[in-house]
């Protein structure tokens, strides 16, 4: 791929079906649970990118063996019951956050020293606060910087297990980290959410893959939980469509017009992020399920305003969905009055500094935008102005800001390699469902 990347535009309604790959946030999570498992998981539909390439090479290096097949889609775990068989490791994680949050947790289990970098803006992203929870539950770890961001290193005697409060308000992955590693200490561990939880439905979305490998956690209403002290065992599991990338495809249609269906997603969904397309029904557009026969799954359909009538501005708390706020701020160039997104405040401390450098991009456009304690607020122009967007080495801005060059000719993407990051193949399904 090279350098940069110019949209072309398409040329009428788009009209396509899409399964995006599988979901990084299950894919990741599904491979801790199996990596603890009794005996040998199977996952199938797994997502093949850089952030659960990192995660795999960091449980092989700890001792876990790891087989992939079917293109990365296919990873047969074989569990190590609880038992981390490294007693050291350097887990190069580049700038994937899952995996440095929820390896720090997995490494206490084990004996030795494990130490965890990443790219240079992974040792600026905050991980304090899982740290602290994890020193409150008696493990020895550090910020080897002093700073409170990676290099981590653990100096790993087991999990002994008690009593942590953790902050809830820059990442809910510190606390789905604990959660995880959590039924392998040596006593009951009880965790206290302090301030308010971001990203909610990540944390359920933990505790159903959990559930899923036999363990019950007693959530308490996500404020307080309990994890008795058990066993993960190993499972055929199926990973879902990442809905994050699903959104990318509802957003052509709004933005384009025309029709898009993701297949294998539902509503219903494991995933929170499924909730966007509430984002666009409030728009003007039209939103509809249906069963697919030939899949068994069900299917979500994405339908742009009717003829004569406009997408609306609207005002939207998206803390519980805040991966993508960039493909409603993408969305939000063409509505008729302003967008304002609250509640995302976190998203500062993302791949980039995802309120500050967006709004920066989106002016690019010729649109007004008011960067906000907890989010922005985006004024769009009538004439969209062609730019070249930055993409800060962020995937979701590269996926998200293509967008607009469905609608708007000149729209050049700088280093689209980024998004090999959760979605290697995204601009040949976008260039499918547009039919270019």
């Amino acid at each position: 791929m090279t350098d940069s990347l110019e949209i072309t535009p398409a040329s009428g309604p788009v009209r396509g079906s899409i399964r995006p790959p599988g979901s990084k946030s299950i894919t990741n999570r599904a491979l801790i649970c199996a990596a603890l498992a009794d005996g040998e998981s199977t996952l199938t539909g797994a997502l093949d990118s850089e952030d659960t390439g990192v995660m795999i090479d960091s449980l092989r290096r700890l001792g876990i063996a790891v087989d992939v097949s079917n293109a990365g889609q296919t990873l047969r775990v074989t569990g190590c019951g609880g038992k981390i068989a490294a007693t050291s490791a350097d887990l190069s994680i580049a700038n994937s956050g899952t995996s440095v949050r929820f390896l720090t947790a997995l490494a206490a289990l084990g004996h030795g020293r494990f130490r965890l970098d990443g790219a240079p803006r992974m040792r600026q992203r905050p991980i304090a606060d899982l740290l602290e929870g994890l020193a409150q539950l008696g493990v020895n770890l550090n910020s080897e910087l002093g700073n409170g961001c990676p290099p981590v290193v653990v100096h790993a005697a087991g999990l002994p297990g008690g009593r942590a409060n953790i902050r809830g308000e820059v990442s809910s992955q510190f606390l789905s980290g604990l959660l995880m590693a959590a039924p392998y200490a040596q006593k009951p561990v009880e965790l206290a959410v302090e301030g308010e939880l971001v990203s909610q439905p990540y944390v359920r979305l933990t505790l159903a893959v959990m559930r899923s490998f036999g363990v019950d956690v007693t959530d308490g209403n996500l404020r307080h939980f309990h994890v008795p002290p058990a066993h993960y065992h190993g499972q055929n599991y199926a990973i879902e469509p990442d809905a994050s990338a699903a959104s990318y495809f509802f957003a052509a249609a709004a933005i384009a017009g025309g029709e898009v269906t993701v297949e294998g997603l539902s509503k219903q969904s494991l995933q929170g992020d499924v909730a966007f397309v509430d984002c666009l029904k409030e728009m003007g557009c039209h939103v509809s399920g249906q069963w697919s026969v030939a899949s068994g799954q069900e299917n979500i359909t994405i339908s742009g305003p009717p003829a004569g009538k406009s997408l609306r501005g609207i005002i939207v708390n998206m803390n519980a969905i805040s991966d993508t706020v960039q493909t409603l701020a993408a969305v939000a160039l063409f509505a008729d009055g302003p967008t304002t997104i609250t509640g995302v405040g976190h998203i500062r401390h993302k791949e980039t500094d995802r309120i500050g450098n967006l709004a920066a991009e989106l002016r690019k456009f010729g649109a007004t935008v008011d960067e906000l304690p907890d989010g922005l607020r985006i004024v769009p122009v009538a004439k969209p102005q062609a730019a070249r967007v930055a993409t800060y080495k962020d995937h979701r801005m590269a996926m998200s800001l293509a967008l607009v060059g469905l609608r708007l000719p000149g729209v050049i993407i700088e280093n689209p390699k980024c998004v090999e990051k959760t979605y290697p193949h995204y601009f040949e399904d976008l260039q499918k469902v547009v039919g270019a």
